[in-house]
């Protein structure tokens, strides 16, 4: 657990690819394969980019403590039971949410092409991280998609006190065409409990209506909201969601649920999470040229909307993440000094092997230490433009890089 929060950390920028290959690295000394390795350090910065911090790189200590405790199987291999020709399970047998995920939404997309929908169910699993990246999954095959999961107590449920539903995500999408696509991804409460997290580690205050501590108060303090229960969006609405996510994913999965997922944060045993995931093919009805049409005039209509007073431009779903992703794909991902310093320590505790590059010579594949705890690095590598242009780098002198 980090330290009680000071004051603001100083930030340093990350170039995306020096990250995922850092996270990879530290994944497969820590008896991840190589295939799965690729596949969970992708999603991981993938929520990094999007600007979903809560949900990123900085989950890896707290993984690989769940492996050093037998809580988590990094080497498990999900199996599939095909249960009718448009519905399957997976079991995670207990590895990672983010393996057994993407299996089942592949499996999802691909009766959904033959059967017009696919229904996967995933049972003794983990974290996923960000739901987003599955919606995504589905998104580059063309499909919809509707993406539940359960998770550790966190939320009353209305006018209760105890902690008792997750702060699952509900997450959802739909391609378009030459518009944005349409990407949902939230939580029942006010705010994910990953924030929480975030502001504790960086050192930040959070709003006051976020949380409540151990004893019913509204608090700024995250350590103490941590002691307490988050707050659920709309009141008895934003509870009654969270108990839909522990429904379908947790109850109809076999998973834990009612209150018995382990938090990813507790190395003491296994989670045992839920998912729940669906793929549906959009031209069922229409041509799929129609369909992104339809969805491209809905874009356009949105963003261009009357705006009350106060606000400078309206946002499609997943909108601003899909900003973020861009800006920081050619900036970097900003980490604070601790959150690097607790990546560092896993790569000491894996003794995993990391070199200075020299950018001149790797060219792309440039692997840069993720070090702040010896003297500066005085570079800061940033890949910038389309893939032709990034052999063109900037080298700058007053940051510290990967």
């Amino acid at each position: 657990m980090a330290e009680q929060p000071n004051q603001p950390q100083q930030m340093h920028n990350i170039n995306h690819t020096n990250l995922q290959n850092f996270v990879q690295q530290i994944l497969i000394a820590n008896n991840t394969s190589p295939a799965h390795a690729e596949i969970v350090s992708k999603c991981l910065v993938s929520a990094d980019l999007r600007g979903v911090d809560t949900h990123g790189s900085n989950r890896i200590p707290s993984y690989m403590e769940r492996i050093r405790q037998n809580a988590l199987d990094p080497s498990a291999i999900p199996t599939i039971r095909q249960v009718t020709p448009a519905v399957a399970q997976v079991d995670a047998h207990n590895g990672f949410g983010f393996v057994a995920a993407h299996e089942g939404m592949k499996l999802a997309i691909s009766m959904a092409q033959t059967f017009g929908i696919g229904m996967v169910s995933v049972k003794h699993s983990n974290h996923f991280g960000m739901s987003a990246w599955l919606v995504q999954q589905a998104l580059e095959a063309d499909m919809m998609s509707l993406v539940f999961t359960n998770s550790s107590p966190a939320l009353p449920v209305w006018g209760g006190k105890e902690k008792l539903m997750g702060v699952s995500p509900i997450a959802c999408g739909a391609p378009a065409g030459e518009g944005r696509p349409f990407i949902l991804d939230m939580a029942p409460s006010i705010a994910a409990r990953g924030k929480i997290y975030k502001a504790l580690r960086r050192g930040e205050k959070i709003p006051t209506d976020w949380a409540l501590d151990k004893d019913g108060g509204r608090t700024d303090d995250p350590a103490e909201a941590l002691q307490g229960v988050m707050l659920p969006m709309g009141g008895p609405k934003g509870s009654a969601l969270s108990v839909m996510m522990d429904v379908f994913s947790g109850v109809l999965s076999g998973s834990a649920f009612a209150g018995h997922v382990t938090n990813p944060y507790d190395p003491s045993k296994p989670a045992d999470v839920g998912h729940f995931l669906v793929a549906i093919k959009p031209d069922l009805f229409m041509t799929i040229e129609e369909f992104k049409g339809r969805m491209d005039y809905l874009y356009q209509r949105v963003i261009d909307s009357e705006k009350m007073v106060g606000v400078d431009r309206i946002y499609f779903p997943g909108e601003i993440e899909m900003i973020t992703e861009e800006k920081r794909l050619a900036e970097g991902i900003p980490f604070a000094t601790a959150e690097i310093d607790s990546l560092n320590k896993e790569a000491d505790l894996t003794e995993m092997k990391r070199e200075k590059s020299d950018p001149q010579k790797n060219g792309n594949n440039v692997t840069i230490e993720l070090s702040l705890t010896e003297p500066p690095i005085e570079e800061q590598i940033k890949l910038r433009g389309d893939n032709e242009k990034r052999n063109k780098k900037k080298v700058q002198k007053d940051n510290k890089m990967l």
